[in-house]
């Protein structure tokens, strides 16, 4: 474990004061019907933390039957007096990321996702990186938590995903899940001094270099790469961090056969709004928001990019070169998979 999360984990290492959370009969269910995985990750928040603006017991029922959530959305918003949850400001705790690791993502990969590291060979001894990896299915970024999951458990890295701006400050996201919750969980917002500032500290930063143009790309576009941001090869080249590319196949059936409704998700604010034959049991069950369907996770590690630094950086034009030539490699890398699978 490198230096930063050996600090961090100095500084934490008796926070979490409660015994370690462990699944009842009820969580089982919950892992195995769609519409309690919302129950399974906020009754883990509230085993950890105080939550007094949090679902309760009655709520939770309600997410089981259809239609239920939204009587559960109006009781709530009665008993909280009207108005959006609120929290405290919350920082990055490893000790809860790897509580949340082992505890729920741990089954949800293993007996659900399935997910596995291929081509482990070219996994580097490093302290510090930039991940990148192809992105897609329109749906809650199991692709991204299952590979900081495996990533982690392979060799033992604090990986932390840099995540879109909704998934921190959306009012959506704080009526699903804790206030902070994805900031706890290590998640770094996509904005480039919050990305700089992780690279800076030498984290091993967890990335998405198409953007909310992977998810939003939808199913006719599922296998092709969109154009890659310049960010994470400018701040590459800047602190002399390596970068690992990852292909990953099946994340493009965690929602199948989307397609992406633009002018209704600008209405609603949301990043993107898919619809596909399975929206209408997403209607019916709201908390199924953080669910997708089974697919089959393999991550595959390509060999290192180690960039030839320049003492003056990359110019914009250098840096986008960079980056497309990056897409170019791992986008055959993803039809040559394809064609051998």
């Amino acid at each position: 474990m490198h230096q930063h999360s050996e600090n961090i984990l100095n500084t934490q290492i008796e926070q979490l004061s409660p015994p370690a959370y462990k699944f009842s009969w009820f969580d089982w269910f919950c892992l195995w019907y769609p519409p309690g995985w919302l129950i399974l990750f906020n009754r883990h928040w509230q085993h950890y933390h105080h939550d007094p603006d949090g679902w309760n017991w009655l709520e939770y029922l309600l997410f089981l039957i259809p239609g239920g959530f939204y009587l559960a959305l109006l009781i709530r918003w009665l008993r909280l007096g009207c108005r959006i949850p609120g929290g405290e400001v919350a920082e990055f705790d490893i000790n809860y990321q790897q509580a949340f690791r082992d505890q729920i993502i741990h089954p949800i990969v293993k007996y659900y996702f399935q997910g596995k590291l291929q081509q482990v060979e070219n996994l580097p001894e490093t302290e510090s990186l930039i991940v990148v990896m192809n992105h897609a299915g329109m749906s809650f970024p199991w692709d991204f938590l299952t590979l900081g999951y495996l990533l982690s458990e392979k060799t033992g890295w604090v990986v932390q995903p840099l995540g879109g701006v909704p998934l921190f400050d959306s009012v959506w996201m704080r009526w699903w899940l804790p206030s902070g919750w994805s900031k706890v969980l290590g998640g770094v917002k996509a904005q480039f001094d919050d990305f700089e500032a992780a690279v800076k500290e030498g984290r091993i930063i967890l990335y998405a270099p198409e953007g909310l143009r992977g998810p939003m790309k939808g199913w006719r576009k599922r296998y092709q790469l969109e154009k890659f941001d310049i960010s994470f090869v400018q701040l590459s080249d800047r602190y002399h961090v390596p970068i690992l590319p990852v292909v990953c196949i099946g994340s493009e059936k965690l929602h199948p056969w989307t397609i992406n409704m633009k002018a209704f998700a600008r209405l609603l604010k949301l990043p993107f709004l898919p619809i596909s034959p399975l929206i209408p049991l997403f209607a019916l069950f709201p908390s199924m928001g953080v669910w997708a369907n089974k697919s089959r996770l393999r991550y595959f590690i390509q060999k290192l990019e180690i960039t030839e630094f320049k003492e003056d950086n990359f110019t914009r034009t250098e840096a986008y070169q960079k980056a497309q030539q990056l897409r170019v490699k791992m986008q055959k890398e993803i039809y040559q998979l394809l064609n051998n699978s």
